[in-house]
């Protein structure tokens, strides 16, 4: 689906917000593909928003789930109010954050969703380090230059080539949902790499001729934030007890796939409709020590210097609670 059939197909849809002081009665939320996105698609298998948001006193909230291939659509739904809640990586909290500060619309985090890496795959036999890339190759990542694939790229060419060139591989990016790009990788076909994502890397790394060539780990320093909730300050203030429910959702989410991951497993495989994989090959990846389903936040401030250093950022937060509700200021993060 693209922007403007999703755009469409927003406007069709009827009104979500009520009127006076009540909390909206309907929400939506946005994600990706892949198991960045499992701790939602256990609170939508097991409809704990719903659940915690009766125990704040928001009886009968009716919750949609919207899946895209990339940031943009998603960050433009969140904007015009048509979607109430998104999941989006560090890059694209930092723009939103620095595009709407100090106006109503001000985007802001309720907390993170995980950290996890991003693994660049190639299967050009040349390519053996970032700097091996040429204009033969192409690198699929969900969307070019504002993702979070697209700025660990830049921050690895950044330690390659310097500040200055830290666009320098842009040029080979293409924009593709993870889906997409897994099949063109394998098939050999519009993209010979792919900046991906559990569980599409371990996927393409079974294939004989694919190799990793950067784990987005090395890039920016160690485990960062893959994914982030994050709504505007005008429907958090309407809404607390919704963002509360949300936050709690997440916290029941997390513990569920630690204590359970191979429930957390099959749930995954029903909501995707994946046939080719075991829950027991889905567990080996969920459990994975990189892998971490935490509402915790990493290594922000480390993106967010690169983007202000870069010309991305006007502002420069003075640290990651800026960018967060004040209600998750009590996590533990960095």
């Amino acid at each position: 689906m693209n922007r403007r059939e999703f755009a469409i197909g927003l406007l069709a849809t009827p009104a979500f917000i009520r009127t006076a002081s009540a909390e909206v009665s309907s929400i939506v939320l946005g994600k990706q593909y892949g198991l960045p996105f499992l701790p939602q698609m256990v609170m939508e298998d097991q409809k704990l928003i719903e659940k915690h948001a009766a125990t704040f006193g928001v009886n009968g909230l009716n919750v949609g789930w919207a899946t895209m291939g990339g940031p943009g659509a998603l960050n433009d739904g969140l904007l015009a109010g048509q979607i109430h809640f998104v999941n989006v990586a560090p890059p694209s909290l930092g723009t939103l954050w620095d595009k709407t500060f100090g106006t109503p619309q001000e985007v802001r985090a309720v907390c993170t969703v995980q950290s996890m890496p991003y693994i660049l795959t190639t299967r050009n036999p040349a390519v053996k380090t970032i700097a091996d890339f040429t204009n033969a190759d192409r690198i699929a990542v969900p969307t070019v230059k504002i993702s979070g694939q697209a700025l660990a790229l830049q921050m690895a060419a950044a330690k390659v080539w310097g500040p200055d060139k830290y666009d320098r591989l842009d040029e080979f990016t293409v924009s593709m949902g993870h889906p997409d790009a897994m099949q063109a990788l394998l098939s050999g076909q519009a993209v010979n790499s792919h900046f991906a994502v559990a569980p599409f890397n371990y996927y393409e790394l079974k294939v004989p001729g694919i190799r990793a060539v950067l784990k987005s780990y090395d890039a920016v320093g160690g485990k960062h934030t893959n994914g982030i909730q994050v709504t505007t300050k005008t429907f958090h203030d309407a809404n607390p007890s919704i963002c509360k429910a949300v936050r709690a959702a997440h916290e029941e989410a997390n513990a569920f796939i630690k204590r359970d991951p191979k429930a957390a497993a099959e749930t995954y495989l029903k909501l995707t409709n994946d046939k080719k994989n075991s829950a027991d090959e889905m567990v080996a990846m969920i459990t994975d020590p990189d892998i971490d389903y935490t509402t915790a936040p990493a290594n922000m401030m480390t993106y967010m210097s690169f983007m202000h250093k870069v010309g991305r950022m006007k502002r420069l937060p003075s640290s990651w609670k800026d960018m967060f509700f004040v209600e998750a200021h009590d996590l533990k993060g960095s």
